[in-house]
């Protein structure tokens, strides 16, 4: 696997580029000067790009990172003296006053940038495709599904289970635990998928299968979306290949980021494969040994599919130095 090089050959056009990136190797550095210099060198407006992050603090965090690179390339444009490591000294020593005018540009723009949680991405395309995305504006989307989720598990267990008092088939807390489970992890596939109909995993199956149906139910009656409903809502609206919202999202955002991407779970992956795959350049950061929202849905499989599928992969291994106030990439081969 190659080193990744900051100031080296831009990913290819409507590729996808896969950065493996330990701790302490400055991937947020990487990204947010990554962003500098595409913006610098006229291969795509900020507005343009699409980065996405898994939590609102990351997401947070590379927003400030982004604005701060730009800012301080801009100071270097201004005062050479100021250069404050080696991307700035590469785009101050071209193409000055056509680099400097982009990034004045982005700037001034900045609040124009996508950067974004997944399901903050994708509740803003949903709105955006109305009927293309199955998008309803009476539907209120709320943080959590926990007090209906619970009300459904007493409502189901009551009846299918109360007159079990003293041996349950199912105790209530596993009930509880296997109907969050299932909710919190869309992309999960329920098995056995044919269990003998008087063992245990048959009950279970039967009573998450109740629970699924029956939270459909609940939320179309009370117009509520959970924010995995955004996901499943644009991967269906995705699945076309001419599908609307194909054309409209690779057309909007030409380069796409995806940070901590090994925390990716299969629908997050269905979602961004389907609308940039072979359409716009993708570039997928992460580290498989990180992989730290397992129990939140997210799968290394995922990460390794990618990695195999994907044009390129590349390794981020830097060090940072700090000098007279400043600070330089040292980099180095893993």
């Amino acid at each position: 696997m190659k080193v990744f090089e900051l100031l080296g050959p831009l990913p290819a056009e409507n590729t996808t580029t896969v950065l493996e990136a330990s701790a302490g190797t400055g991937k947020t550095f990487a990204l947010a000067g990554l962003v500098t210099r595409l913006v610098a060198e006229g291969v795509a407006k900020l507005d343009e790009m699409l980065l996405i992050t898994f939590s609102r603090a990351a997401s947070q965090e590379l927003r400030e990172r982004v604005r701060g690179q730009i800012v301080s390339a801009l100071a270097a444009f201004d005062d050479p003296a100021r250069v404050g490591n080696d991307l700035e000294a590469y785009l101050i020593a071209d193409d000055h006053e056509a680099r400097r005018q982009r990034l004045r540009d982005a700037l001034a723009g900045f609040d124009a940038a996508t950067i974004a949680t997944t399901h903050q991405f994708c509740s803003i395309v949903l709105k955006s495709l109305g009927v293309a995305g199955d998008s309803d504006s009476g539907v209120t989307l709320v943080e959590s599904l926990d007090d209906l989720l619970c009300e459904i598990v007493d409502d189901l267990y009551l009846a299918r289970f109360g007159a079990q008092r003293d041996h349950p088939a199912l105790g209530y807390s596993t009930a509880l635990r296997l109907a969050r489970t299932v909710i919190e992890h869309p992309a999960t596939e329920l098995r056995p998928t044919d269990p003998d109909p008087d063992s245990a995993a048959a009950v279970r199956l039967s009573f998450s299968r109740d629970v699924l149906g029956e939270l459909e139910i609940r939320k179309r009656r009370r117009g509520v979306l959970g924010y995995n409903d955004l996901l499943t809502r644009l991967a269906t609206a995705l699945e076309p290949q001419d599908s609307p919202a194909r054309v409209r999202m690779h057309q909007r955002w030409p380069i796409v980021m995806v940070d901590e991407f090994q925390d990716t779970d299969p629908v997050q992956w269905q979602v961004v494969e389907r609308a940039f795959g072979g359409r716009s350049t993708v570039i997928l950061i992460g580290d498989p040994k990180q992989a730290i929202y397992a129990f939140r849905g997210g799968d290394i499989v995922t990460y390794l599919h990618a990695a195999a599928t994907a044009g390129r992969s590349m390794w981020v291994a830097q060090s940072v130095s700090f000098h007279a106030g400043s600070w330089t990439e040292n980099r180095s081969a893993p």
